[in-house]
């Protein structure tokens, strides 16, 4: 007769709630590490600025008589009745929307039309034409306003031909000289975010519409656009913001125009007036112009959001 025995495995100690309590603490450390030197950067150098120049656009100067000590008090909304009643901020308010609503429209349209091209299977050397695309983003607001400029002038430009019967420089012209900058340094940024959009869609989506007889202008159309709508709508989101903080290039190119005053943008006025100097006034207009820049990105957003979330 035989016997057989089988071995017991001795029963798991399950850890007790010091070492769970450790192991909590060391984990929270681990995320106080890496997310600390983010928060205090955050903090130092975006939310203290706007609290500060949110305080700032409460304060008023007065004065002890016409040559007196000038003296920082209370001001309530007094420099926000001062940027309501200033027509030409609002006037260039007006000129950059006007901006927005013609150079946005073109920058992403050949910004979608260049990520096509680059995901096409028919294009040749993708990576040189991607590259070239790109390569006026690496090109900073300023130079590339220059450049511009000197191309623009009449006397400077070499395509005098042309520069000296169409004056690009001159007040009707002017903006939409500043839409070409702009559209020509951020198309490449937003037909990179376009295309890393179109690279994320199976390629079994183009296979099936390719078994069903679809040819390469409707897998573009009917496929490719409407999935990549969401990025589209995050590149009008990014324009909308840059276009109401438009002033590196109005700013350089008053050196080659008159047609550009000093209030010829919104950022621009700010600077201006904060040069005066009324700190208080600029602070004022900045804040104004934030919420302004918030509630025409929140409102794009709302009015896009069906189909950013589809």
């Amino acid at each position: 007769m035989t016997t057989t025995s089988t071995a017991t495995s001795p029963p798991t100690e399950s850890p007790g709630p010091a070492k769970i309590k450790r192991k909590g603490l060391s984990q929270r450390r681990a995320i106080l590490t890496f997310v600390g030197p983010f928060v205090v950067l955050f903090a130092l150098f975006y939310i203290v600025p706007i609290a500060y120049a949110i305080y700032q656009s409460f304060l008023t100067v007065e004065r002890d008589g016409t040559f007196g000590p000038a003296t920082q008090v209370f001001g309530g909304f007094t420099q926000y009745v001062a940027v309501f009643q200033n027509d030409e901020f609002w006037a260039s308010v007006v000129r950059v929307l006007l901006f927005g609503i013609v150079q946005v429209p073109i920058m992403l349209g050949l910004a979608l039309l260049f990520a096509l091209l680059l995901d096409s299977p028919l294009l040749k050397g993708k990576k040189f034409f991607r590259l070239a695309f790109f390569a006026p983003y690496a090109v900073p607001g300023v130079i590339a306003a220059i450049m511009w400029g000197f191309l623009y002038s009449p006397t400077l430009s070499p395509f005098a031909p042309v520069t000296q019967n169409v004056s690009f420089l001159s007040a009707d012209l002017i903006l939409w000289s500043i839409a070409n900058i702009v559209t020509w340094v951020y198309v490449g940024y937003n037909m990179l975010i376009i295309y890393s959009a179109l690279l994320a869609i199976p390629t079994e989506i183009y296979e099936a519409a390719k078994l069903d007889g679809a040819n390469n202008w409707q897998v573009a159309w009917k496929i490719k656009i409407p999935l990549v709508t969401p990025a589209i709508i995050l590149t009008a989101v990014f324009s909308i913001i840059g276009t109401l903080q438009l002033l590196a290039e109005p700013q350089t190119l008053r050196s080659f125009s008159t047609a550009i005053n000093s209030t010829f943008t919104p950022n621009l006025a700010v600077y201006t007036t904060a040069s005066v100097p009324n700190y208080s006034l600029a602070a004022a207009m900045s804040v104004v112009l934030a919420l302004a820049t918030f509630a025409l990105s929140f409102a794009f957003l709302k009015a896009t959001q069906k189909k950013a979330f589809a």
